[in-house]
This record gives structure tokens, sequence and C-alpha cells, in this order.
């Protein structure tokens, strides 16, 4: 267990990896939207529960909010008052719809894309790198079966569920692009959803392989060039304190 001493919360996380702060999908956007509200924390890598859905959480005193409990840790420090970056948006229903949108769809494709898409490499580095290689194959085989459950996946709806995530990048990221330029992304008043979003593109273009999932995302953002400007904004500007790169070159 590693930690980095920054303030008196604690965000419990996967390790880092590929030059994000931690390669974990879901612990990204927590980590970037604690830094958004400028909220001092420490950073306490946990690699000992990989099939833990507790991971991320985030302590202080008494307080804990766990990533499988109210909707998510982000829900729970905005509903607990502990930080809320999302007050100015959360009645305006644009806002609303990209939040499901990018919290949902888009999260989903990334999760059928690391453990269904992409071979087992990049999982297996984020989550069982540390373990036997018999546990973490073991534990590898289970996440698959998991997902396939969850999303519904058989032999004969396989093609047509990968039709639908690729049209998700498509629709999510004209979307992004619209509310961008309606001023719902806003690079001085981050929000969640800028956290989703900037934590998806990073962990797609630095985690995951090069394949027709991360293409697509990239040439998404090429058509829509607002938003990788703002991407690259909101991590040039308010990350830069981070030790970790947040650069965009695509996983080797």
């Amino acid at each position: 267990m590693e930690e980095s001493r920054d303030g008196d919360w604690t965000l419990v996380a996967r390790k880092p990896y590929f030059g994000l702060p931690t390669a974990c999908p879901v612990c990204l956007p927590v980590y970037i939207y604690l830094k958004f509200a400028r909220c001092p924390f420490n950073l306490e890598i946990n690699s000992a529960y990989p099939d833990s859905d507790q991971i991320p959480y985030v302590e202080g005193g008494t307080y804990v909010a766990y990533n499988n409990e109210k909707g998510g840790v982000i829900q729970q420090l905005k509903q607990d008052g502990v930080v809320d970056l999302d007050s100015e948006f959360s009645s305006l229903p644009e806002w609303v719809s990209m939040k499901a949108m990018m919290s949902s769809w888009l999260a989903d494709a990334i999760t059928y894309e690391l453990w269904l898409g992409s071979g087992e490499n990049s999982a297996k580095q984020i989550y069982y790198s540390d373990l036997p290689w018999v546990i973490g194959k073991v534990l590898f085989v289970k996440q698959v079966y998991d997902v396939k459950q969850r999303f519904n996946i058989s032999k004969q709806n396989a093609e047509k569920k990968e039709e639908e995530r690729m049209a998700v990048i498509v629709s999510t990221i004209a979307s992004a692009n619209t509310m961008s330029k309606n001023k719902l992304f806003h690079p001085c008043r981050p929000t969640s959803l800028d956290a989703d979003l900037v934590g998806h593109v990073l962990f797609t273009l630095k985690a995951l392989p090069v394949s027709h999932f991360s293409t697509l995302l990239v040439l998404q953002l090429i058509v829509h060039s607002y938003v990788p400007c703002f991407v690259l904004w909101l991590i040039i500007n308010l990350l830069r304190e981070s030790t970790y790169s947040f650069g965009l070159p695509l996983h080797d």
C-alpha cells in the first residue's frame, strides 16, 4: 500500500499505471473531480482487493463515501456537502442529460472495451499484476463473465452490442461538443461532468490499446475539435500541479 500526502481527506484508489495517477476507469474521474475542486487529499493506493466494488472511496475522520453506495463517490460528496461543483448546473435539463450519458453510456462502453474488447493486458496491469498468475486469471475470467451478464451479451447478440457501443461514442462526443459551445462545459467552473469527460478520454487514450473503439473515439474528437481543446485546457490549467503526465499519446 502506497500513499502520497497532500491533505486531510484520503482517496483510496487503484494503482497508477500508463502515466495516470490511478489507472482505474472508475477511480480516475473521482481523482480529477477532487483536483478540480482544489480539495486537499491524500492518495492511498490499495491493490489488495481487485474485485472490490467499494473502491474508490473517500474518507476523512469518521466519514466514508464508498463507490458502491448512494450513486457513487462523487454523488455522495455532493449530497453530504463535502464538495459540490455542480450546484449551478444540476437543475439544467441539458446538463443532467449529458451527465447521464457520460456516467452511464460512455462509462459502460469503456467497461465493455476494457474487459471484452481489448484483451487481458490492460485489465491485468490495473487490477491483477500484484497477484499470483493463477489467482489473477481466475478473477479476470470471473469479471469477464460478470460484465457479459451485466450487459446481457451472448454469441447471438455480440455483433449488435458492438454496433450499439460504437454509436454511443458518436452520440456522446457530438453532444459534448454541442454543450461546450453552449457554455455548459466551462473551463473556469469545472463540474463533475468535466471530470467524467477528462477521465474517460484520458483512460481510453492512455490505458486501452489501439482498437476500433479507441480509433473511433480519436476520430470523433478530431471531428468535434472543440472537445479535445477543452479537455487539454482543463488538464494543463487545473491539473498541472500533479506529478503525473496527463498527455494524450495513444497507449502502445
